[in-house]
């Protein structure tokens, strides 16, 4: 904020001179706090209130006391929709039309919000408002997210004064990576003390709430409360695993029937709304073995239990705000970032970094497993058959612009403010008109400049006018669509849409057939009426065109690549050696020193105290139980080396029977695919080989590389748990890489596309 204009007198003294105390800055009268929960991967139907046996009842009882909106789109994707959402324009015209991860040298997709595109909190702030940030961000460059990094793209640098939660797409719910304002922390507590994500950050969420009713009890609040819950690694509670038990053995074909009909009871859907053919691609339930429907059930049952979780640890922040007699003047708005989620692939996953390195996830290991889907040591999602269920009744999936990847629930609930409550709303809704929507309710226009930057106008609009009516008219008309080449355009209860395949090689791009669809006639586009009306289908498709002109959508790109193939230059300078000092947080791997399936030597210069009874402890340590190495030593004097390739095998090279005197001392790992070594001082004590190693990444957790100590679920898990501290004084350890790293088009892009 630039600083008030002094409007007092300055004489040679005190007495001929008149001091001036500029007023604070004071949101209009009554205006309310604001709630923004964000969902990650929840498809249509998949809240108990939008048709789901999925028991949401914390979610549930929003809806009745609010609003249902049963046309809300986004933008297929997780981080382009969040953009939205905050700032109120269309994803690609703030540089996000794709993940962070996915960025390329084109404005529309460079992942950097410009200045000239302020979020929520960057408008609010001036204004009076406290604003907070709990949970999932994932709108940082991934180079700018570790400690030696820039701030200005982290939350507290885009407006918001406080934040607790996490960088990447997903995390460890037992494990996760935290960020606590602008620096690493570890979890308060493991996962033996019952431990869960979810529930750390509805505390921090209270936290922040009465540290502010401390001081001051009038001042309005914007709290962005993004949940992991429930992109995968879908882990729950024990407890809430075994209430799902049995739960799902119908299958999904009969969800999905399930489904529609409670959509239609519900008024969510009109009566003539058909259920979409179930894709080619997905079996009938009835086709399945009893293994298949054993397993495929269990995956269905912690993705269940994660969200039902979610759902009453949200319980736990409504109920607190109705103690401390915030509720009634709090706008919840409640939505989820995309369709339901295809990432587990035709069988689920036990490990979804698995697909990336070509590794595989068969029925019959997830049926020895069973017992631990939804687990800290499984990073498991759910098979495509629970996907399209989720979606009901619409046609496909999460990163396509068919309706069962851009339509998600919405519900809003304002108790001081909504004229009805129960009630369903079918107005077209986008993303992007909830920022200007909520500025409407607080009585404040978008400023026109922002920190001494003019600002883009917003492209959403309000829809506070369909609060008070279910016949108001639509106040959103006209919205484009574009994820991966995939297109769509959405005009007035008609829709325009084009599926392209994501490829490696051969864009296709203009090689693509269009749809046309009335979805007030056919909401889950199962009649194709592009021959019917050709003339209309043209003007829509050169729409689309004017449209992607205007909002940076060009280039179209198909290509599914990351930054790192695009050959954009990293901003960390490249090197051979690197150097880690211990006790320090973990650096992200994106930064770290890249050693997969690549010849590397790690080095442990250490110290062995005279007094030192037990000599033990982690060297060096990377990625989490999921996949990554240990570099360690055991109490019976066993010098040990884990490549844990990702939960599927373990490669273990070990020294028995180290005895290390008092003094200096340099501990040695050395790889030369496929050979192993292990020295001490020098020498080889023990040698092996590693036939595979992860060559994509360890883990999509955002686990990290650490020296003299591991976060919990180490990758030698079998080993040791928790931090297992060096009880040798470790001075650094230093890691050399040999040659150019291995860099995999197709293995980085289908990386970035599992973590979204």
């Amino acid at each position: 904020m630039e600083p008030e204009e002094f409007k007092g007198r300055i004489g040679r003294y005190h007495w001929d001179s008149e001091a001036h105390w500029p007023p604070e800055p004071r949101p209009p009268a009554g205006a309310p706090n604001v709630l923004l929960v964000i969902l990650d991967d929840v498809g249509f139907a998949q809240l108990g209130c939008y048709g789901s046996a999925i028991a949401t009842p914390t979610i549930d009882r929003l809806a009745a006391g609010g609003l249902r909106y049963s046309s809300f789109h986004t933008t297929a994707l997780c981080s382009p929709t969040r953009a939205c959402v905050l700032t109120g324009r269309n994803h690609h015209a703030v540089g996000m039309g794709r993940i962070v991860d996915l960025a390329t040298g084109f404005p529309g997709y460079d992942a950097r919000i410009p200045r000239s595109c302020s979020m929520l909190p960057a408008m609010l702030v001036p204004q009076g408002y406290a604003a907070w940030a709990v949970g999932k961000w994932h709108l940082t460059p991934e180079d700018e997210e570790h400690l030696g990094a820039r701030r200005d793209r982290w939350p507290l640098g885009r407006g918001f004064e406080r934040f607790y939660g996490f960088f990447p797409g997903e995390t460890h719910q037992f494990v996760p990576a935290l960020v606590h304002d602008s620096h690493y922390v570890e979890p308060p507590r493991s996962y033996d003390d019952g431990y869960h994500l979810t529930e750390d950050l509805v505390d921090h969420a209270i936290e922040y709430l009465e540290d502010l009713r401390n001081v001051d009890v009038e001042k309005p609040w914007l709290l962005y409360l993004a949940t992991g819950a429930c992109h995968s690694p879908h882990q729950a509670p024990a407890a809430w695993l075994d209430r799902y038990r049995g739960h799902f053995e119908q299958g999904w074909d009969h969800a999905r029937e399930v489904a529609l009909a409670r959509q239609k009871a519900e008024g969510l859907l009109p009566d003539h709304t058909e259920l979409s053919p179930r894709p080619d691609w997905v079996p009938a339930w009835a086709d399945l073995s009893p293994v298949e429907r054993r397993v495929y059930a269990r995956y269905m049952e912690a993705f269940a239990a994660y969200l039902s979780h979610t759902d009453h640890e949200l319980g736990r922040l409504v109920d607190r705000l109705d103690t401390l007699g915030e509720l009634d003047n709090t706008v919840i708005v409640l939505l989820s970032d995309n369709g339901a989620s295809s990432e587990g692939g035709p069988t689920g996953s036990l490990n979804d970094a698995r697909v990336w390195n070509a590794l595989p996830s068969t029925v019959e290991e997830a049926d020895a497993r069973i017992d631990e889907i939804g687990g800290p040591r499984l990073h498991n999602n759910y098979p495509w058959g629970w996907t399209v269920a989720g979606n009901t009744p619409f046609r496909r999936w999460k990163r396509e612009t068919h309706e069962g990847g851009v339509a998600d629930p919405l519900i809003v609930h304002w108790p001081a403010g909504l004229p009805a409550r129960g009630e369903v709303r079918s107005q077209y809704v986008h993303a992007i008109d909830l920022a200007p929507t909520l500025l409407d309710l607080i009585g404040i226009e978008a400023p026109a400049v922002v920190a001494g930057v003019a600002q883009r106008p917003l492209d959403g609009v309000s829809i506070a006018s369909t609060f008070a009516s279910a016949d108001a008219p639509e106040c959103h008309t006209t919205q484009y669509y574009e994820m991966f080449g995939c297109r769509a355009l959405y005009d007035a209860g008609w829709k325009a849409v084009t599926y392209q395949e994501i490829q490696v090689e051969a864009p296709g791009l203009e090689e693509v057939v269009w749809e046309l669809y009335d979805l007030r006639a056919d909401p889950s586009e199962c009649h194709d009426l592009a021959a019917a009306h050709p003339e209309r289908l043209a003007t829509m498709i050169d729409r689309w065109w004017e449209e992607a002109e205007r909002n940076g959508v060009l280039p179209l790109d198909n290509r599914p690549f990351s930054e790192l193939v695009f050959g954009r230059t990293s901003s960390i300078p490249s090197r051979s050696q690197y150097t880690y000092w211990p006790g320090r947080s973990p650096v992200p791997e994106n930064v770290a020193v890249n050693v997969r399936a690549r010849a590397h030597t790690i080095n442990a210069y250490l110290t062995v105290e005279p007094e030192t009874d037990v000599l033990e402890g982690v060297l060096a340590v990377q990625g989490s139980v999921l996949g990554g190495w240990s570099f360690h030593l055991l109490a019976d004097g066993r010098l040990c080396y884990v490549h844990n390739l990702l939960s599927w095998r373990l490669y273990r090279i070990e020294a028995p029977l180290v005895s290390l005197a008092p003094g200096d001392h340099v501990l040695t790992f050395r790889f030369t695919p496929p050979q192993a070594e292990l020295l001490v001082d020098g020498v080889v004590v023990a040698s092996g080989e590693i036939r595979r190693s992860v060559w994509s990444r360890f883990s999509l957790t955002g686990a990290g590389l650490s020296a003299g100590w591991s976060p919990d679920f180490s990758p030698a898990d079998g080993d040791y748990r928790g931090r297992f501290e060096c009880t040798a004084t470790l001075d650094r350890v230093v890691i050399e890489v040999d040659g150019l790293p291995l860099v995999d088009p197709e293995q980085e892009a289908q990386h970035f596309l599992a973590t979204q």
